[in-house]
This record gives C-alpha cells, sequence and structure tokens, in this order.
C-alpha cells in the first residue's frame, strides 16, 4: 500500500510496508541470480544496491563480445539503413515529424539493445569468477560479471596459461579468451 498526502502537490507517497518491498526485491533479484548462476559462475551477490568500491580488492576477467548470428547481423544492418534514411531525408527539417522522431527513437533502442549484449566469457574462468546482481541506478536489471575474489586469482591465471598453450582447442571450442586485470 502506498499512502498519499492530500496536500501534496506532485501526488508523492510512501510505502506503507517498507519490508514486504524488501522482501519482493529480493526474491525477484533471487530469481534473477539463478539464471545467472545457470552460467556458471562459482559465487553470486545479490542485494538492492552494493556500497561504492564493493569491486575493491576483486581482480577481473573480462569477455569477448557475443558474436552476431546471421539473422541478428542482417537485422542490425536493416535497422541502421533505415535509421540513416530518415536521418538523411529529415536533415534539412527545422522539426521531426512527431511519427518520425519516435520511429528513431525505437530505432536507437534497437540498436542499443544490440551494443548492450552481454560479453562471452571464457567457461574455464567462470568456474572461479563471480557476479553481483543488483538495480542499477535507472532501475534496471544490474549484472556485474567477471569478478575474481583473491584467493581464485591463481587459479584463473593458471586457467590462463592453459589456454595459452591450447589455442588451437580454444578455437576449435569456440571459446573467449579472457584477460585477467588485477
Amino acid at each position: 500500500r502506498v499512502l498519499r498526502d492530500l496536500f501534496e502537490l506532485d501526488d508523492g507517497g510512501w510505502v506503507q510496508d517498507v519490508p514486504l518491498l524488501d522482501r519482493l526485491v529480493t526474491d525477484k533479484l533471487k530469481a534473477e541470480a539463478e539464471t545467472v548462476a545457470a552460467e556458471g559462475w562459482k559465487w553470486i551477490e545479490v542485494a538492492a544496491s552494493f556500497p561504492y568500491g564493493h569491486t575493491s580488492g576483486l581482480g577481473r576477467i573480462e569477455g569477448a563480445p557475443a558474436e552476431l548470428t546471421s539473422d541478428e547481423q542482417a537485422s542490425l544492418e536493416a535497422l541502421k539503413a533505415e535509421q540513416e534514411g530518415l536521418e538523411r531525408q529529415y536533415e534539412d527539417a527545422d522539426e521531426l515529424p512527431d511519427e518520425v522522431d519516435a520511429r528513431l527513437g525505437e530505432l536507437e533502442t534497437a540498436l542499443a539493445a544490440f551494443e548492450d549484449r552481454p560479453a562471452v566469457f571464457d567457461r574455464h574462468q567462470v568456474v572461479n569468477a563471480g557476479a553481483f546482481v543488483s538495480i542499477g541506478h535507472d532501475g534496471s536489471l544490474s549484472v556485474e560479471r567477471g569478478y575474481v575474489r583473491p584467493e581464485d586469482l591463481e587459479a584463473i591465471r593458471g586457467s590462463h596459461d592453459d589456454e595459452a598453450t591450447n589455442d588451437d582447442q580454444a578455437e576449435a571450442d569456440g571459446s573467449a579468451a579472457a584477460t585477467v586485470i588485477t
């Protein structure tokens, strides 16, 4: 329930049952964390928000950008072509028609989805690394993958050295090479 002040000008209010809200948020984040856990991460921490510096002292593995399928590549090119066509058509216009402006916004959102794809991490390093699941500054789900605790850094470095000697096998598996950043 949300209580509202009759005299509040902005229809502001406050949640009556804060523990219920906290529990609902935590349950939703835990459900999302289960999806992330299915990727094989060693550990996952879940919180509505983490304090500043929560990753201090942790190492990091970097994943490679996910490859686009041929259908996704075709969609991306079609979206870019449509966006460029609309921009060229209305480049001299002082103001865009509402429907064109709305369509350009849709195109930007769709193109951003292609750029914001999650990275692909090496499965041999994922088993020694973890992720943080929380709520982002804009209210959306935030998943920070690829953090390595100090006690797991040697195992990560070892798997990275093993990969360097087995580059051909990595290419055959299609696994991405990852870099450890400390």
